[in-house]
C-alpha cells in the first residue's frame, strides 16, 4: 500500500517517539529527494507540536568517499532540536534509541543569520565558536539500512548530540587528529580533513542548503559539520569520548 508523504512522515516520527525500527520506505514506493526532504520537515514538526525547539542544522555525506559510495554528488541534511542535545559528560539511555551509533564531529555555533551564501573568507564573519561534538545517529529503519531518500526522510539518522567547549573561532581546524574512543581504546581515528579537506567548507555548503531548503541558520544555532571517522554501535556500560586535537575532550556514557 502507498502512504502519502503526510502518513510517511508520521511513521518515522512514531518510530523515533518509541525507539521501534519501522520498515524502508523504499522497499514499497518509490520517493524523490524533494519527497523526502518533505517527509523530514513533517516528521520533525510533530516534535515542535510537542514542545522541542529547532537549535540547529547537520550535514551528512560531507566524505567525498561517503558522497560516491551513495551515488551522490551534494551533502545532505538534517535538523537539531533540543531534545537531541546532552551536555559533554551526561548519561545516554539507551533505551530512548533504537540501535544507535556515535561518531566524532566539528560543530559550530552560528554569530549572525546567513541570508546568503558564503566564501572560505565570509564564512568565520558568522561563526561565534568553535567545539568538538559527538553525533549519535539512529536509523529508524530495520537493520540500519537505507537509500538516500530514506535517509533525508529520517532526518539523516540525527537523534542526538553533545558538545565540547566553545573555542574561539579562530581556533586551528586543518588537519586535526580526531580519535574515538570507546571505554578509553581508539576505534576509529582520523582527521578533521576527513571533513569536506576542510571544515569550513561545511559552513558554506550549510548556508547554500539552508538558502535552498528555506531552513535557515539564524544567531545561537549549531551547525554540526559531518563525521570525522566511520560511526560506531554504542552499547549499555560503555563510555564513548571523542578526543580532537586543539577541542578537548567530549563524552557520554551509555546507561
Amino acid at each position: 500500500m502507498k502512504h502519502t508523504n503526510e502518513e510517511l512522515a508520521l511513521i518515522l516520527d512514531s518510530a523515533a517517539e518509541n525507539a521501534k525500527a519501522t520498515a524502508q520506505i523504499s522497499n514499497s514506493q518509490a520517493i524523490t529527494i524533494e519527497d523526502a526532504y518533505a517527509i523530514q520537515a513533517t516528521s520533525i514538526a510533530q516534535r515542535y507540536k510537542r514542545g522541542e525547539k529547532l537549535v540547529g542544522l547537520k550535514l551528512g555525506f560531507t566524505s567525498k568517499a561517503k558522497m560516491e559510495q551513495m551515488g551522490v554528488h551534494d551533502m545532505i541534511w538534517g535538523r537539531l532540536t533540543d531534545d537531541m542535545q546532552y551536555q559533554n559528560g551526561d548519561d545516554l539511555p539507551k533505551s530512548k534509541f533504537i540501535h544507535p551509533r556515535a561518531e566524532p564531529e566539528i560543530a559550530f555555533l552560528i554569530k549572525e543569520d546567513i541570508t546568503k551564501e558564503l566564501t572560505l573568507e565570509t564564512a568565520p564573519n558568522f561563526i561565534e565558536g568553535i567545539a568538538g561534538a559527538i553525533e549519535i545517529i539512529d536509523s529508524r529503519y530495520e537493520n540500519f539500512k537505507f537509500s538516500l531518500e530514506d535517509v533525508v526522510a529520517d532526518n539523516c539518522s540525527s537523534t542526538g548530540f553533545v558538545i565540547g567547549d566553545w573555542l574561539s573561532p579562530n581556533t586551528n581546524l586543518s588537519d586535526l587528529k580526531i580519535e574515538l574512543k570507546v571505554n578509553g581504546e581508539t576505534v576509529q581515528e582520523g582527521s578533521s580533513n576527513a571533513i569536506l579537506g576542510n571544515p569550513w567548507e561545511s559552513v558554506i555548503a550549510a548556508a547554500r542548503l539552508s538558502l535552498q531548503y528555506n531552513e535557515p541558520l539564524k544567531k545561537g544555532m549549531i551547525l554540526l559539520a559531518g563525521a570525522a571517522t566511520s560511526a560506531v554501535f554504542v552499547q549499555v556500560g560503555q563510555t564513548v569520548e571523542a578526543k580532537i586535537e586543539g577541542l578537548g575532550n567530549i563524552k557520554l556514557d551509555v546507561k
